[in-house]
């Protein structure tokens, strides 16, 4: 198959707005994704995250190798395999991140990645009904929503307490101040979920220069020397090639961007070497450097109603059902994750280094692959959580074989360093001070987990292996960066060595930002298609 500009390899976060802005100024454009299409109600409604979480149908229900650092246990990773990637199954918490993570990305050698540099893109991207301030973006393709006045009450009691405890209150992350606690703002979109697939793709596929197929899951790239020219892919029981006359762009992510480089010859030599895999690149950095935020949760049982009063019984149900049907507004038009903030763990702290999330919800008996929000507790009780912002410890992702069915090892090497025990230790003390500062303790019966029989940090830390875990941001796999021995992609967005092969997703992000991963990611998607278009025109 023939007469494409460009392939795009994944329709997740990434892929849709590349391949949408590319078509959009005239380019050829294949889009290939291994998932189905986002047509489906538990997708399109926000609360269904619950069911999403452990679906097949729309998930590739990874699952990490055995990690030390928690106990030995092996981690759930889910990642979208549907339209729209992670973005159509995540918990839709809108959060770009600290300025200062991108000069950070800057300074490490990536000209153009600094915060004011970036700041256009996420603006180009965002619709913001509320913007107020040469920081937040309105009239982009896709829409954040603010929903306070919606959020549980409890959550309001969580923000006095920790403005109790001396943090400060913000309107809003993205805004000018990104420090403090308040009530999230969620990518959703007159009670719909709002993803890129949405927001981006749908518009872009009104016209005729761009090409999606679904079910097809891309096996190799293709290359003539050191120039990708294309992909092979099975769609349909059939194994199809298509072929770039500019460029071949990976858009899989933090897990199936290294494994696609790795099973096609970009990768470390001796792990090629080892699968017998004719090698095309010396690439040693693809599939390291990998970067997630772990979280644990606290949970207390309430002297009031919360979510799990609303959400459990059938009457309940039926009551915020008919809400929604009628006003697309209350609980399953928001996310689980209402409250939080960024806040230090104490004043030493250069900038925020923990982020916290109240969630007026609780489900203590659903853990892994077998969590389903929509069954949460049979009596009132909330969470409290939180996960350091910016971990050291780094892991990687390596083939298994050269099966492109198999999934990838994922090694995650959590808590392999002093500083990021140190946070973990400070984390979970902030949450109980939080949990017994008024005006929330008013309504704390109990502490249900982890019990305050665990006091020691020994104790805590030992808790915090045994029932945390990843919060779903794996990033940095395929880096950015000048040096080809330590990174894969330049600051372009071109891999090292290699013509015509680009990456643009959560994978070349030098270090996790402070936050959530989706809106960085989009903006990573806006910038790389620019950076593309640009040396299009360049010839």
């Amino acid at each position: 198959m023939g007469g494409f500009d460009y392939v795009v390899v994944g329709a997740g976060t990434a892929g849709c707005v590349v391949a949408s802005r590319l078509a959009g100024g005239g380019a050829r454009v294949l889009l290939l994704e291994a998932g189905g299409s986002d047509r489906r109600i538990w997708v399109k409604l926000p609360i269904g995250y619950g069911r999403t979480f452990n679906s097949p149908a729309v998930n590739w229900m990874y699952e990490a190798e055995p990690d030390a650092g928690l106990g030995g246990r092996r981690g759930f990773w889910p990642r979208g395999k549907v339209l729209g990637g992670s973005g159509s199954i995540n918990a839709m918490v809108y959060i770009r991140g600290l300025p200062a993570d991108f000069d950070g990305w800057r300074d490490l050698g990536n000209p153009g990645w600094g915060f004011r540099d970036v700041l256009p893109y996420f603006r180009r991207a965002e619709d913001h009904p509320t913007a107020d301030n040469e920081l937040q973006g309105r009239g982009g393709p896709f829409r954040i929503t603010d929903v306070g006045a919606d959020a549980h009450p409890l959550c309001q009691r969580f923000v006095e307490s920790c403005r109790a405890l001396g943090f400060p209150v913000t309107p809003d992350f993205n805004g000018p101040q990104h420090e403090g606690v308040g009530i999230y703002q969620l990518a959703t979109r007159d009670g719909l979920r709002e993803s890129t697939a949405r927001a981006h793709l749908a518009p872009a596929m009104r016209g005729h220069a761009l090409d999606l197929r679904l079910h097809a899951q891309v096996v190799r790239i293709l290359f003539e020397g050191r120039r990708a020219v294309g992909v092979r892919y099975v769609h349909r029981a059939q194994t199809l090639e298509a072929y770039a006359a500019r460029a071949v762009i990976l858009c899989g992510g933090a897990i199936n961007s290294p494994q696609l480089l790795q099973l096609s010859g970009v990768a470390d030599r001796a792990l090629l070497e080892r699968l017998a895999i004719p090698v095309v690149a010396d690439s040693p950095a693809v599939g390291r450097n990998l970067q997630d935020h772990l979280a644990v949760s606290y949970f207390y049982r309430s002297t009031v109603p919360t979510l799990n009063d609303v959400l459990l019984p059938l009457m309940g149900r039926i009551r915020v059902g008919l809400r929604y049907l009628l006003t697309r507004r209350g609980p399953l038009a928001m996310s689980v994750n209402q409250g939080g903030g960024f806040v230090k763990s104490d004043p030493s702290q250069a900038r925020p280094n923990l982020q916290l999330y109240f969630n007026p919800i609780s489900y203590t008996t659903a853990q892994g692959a077998n969590r389903r929000l929509l069954n949460p507790d049979p009596f009132p009780a909330f969470l409290l959580s939180f996960n350091p912002c910016r971990p050291t410890s780094r892991g990687h992702i390596e083939l298994r074989s050269t099966d492109p069915g198999l999934a990838p090892a994922i090694h995650p090497n959590s808590l392999a360093t002093e500083h990021d025990i140190a946070d973990v230790i400070a984390g979970v003390r902030l949450l109980r001070r939080i949990a017994s500062t008024a005006p929330l303790s008013r309504f704390v019966q109990s502490e249900m987990l982890p019990g305050t029989d665990k006091q020691t940090d020994a104790q805590l830390l030992q808790d915090f292996r045994e029932r945390g875990g990843t919060v779903f941001h794996p990033v940095g796999t395929c880096r950015m960066g000048p040096d080809p021995r330590t990174c894969v992609v330049d600051a372009r967005l071109q891999v090292h060595g290699i013509e015509a092969l680009r990456i643009v997703d959560a994978s070349v992000f030098p270090t996790v930002t402070s936050g959530n991963t989706n809106a960085p990611t989009i903006m990573v998607a806006e910038k790389g298609a620019a950076l593309i278009a640009e040396d299009a025109e360049r010839g």
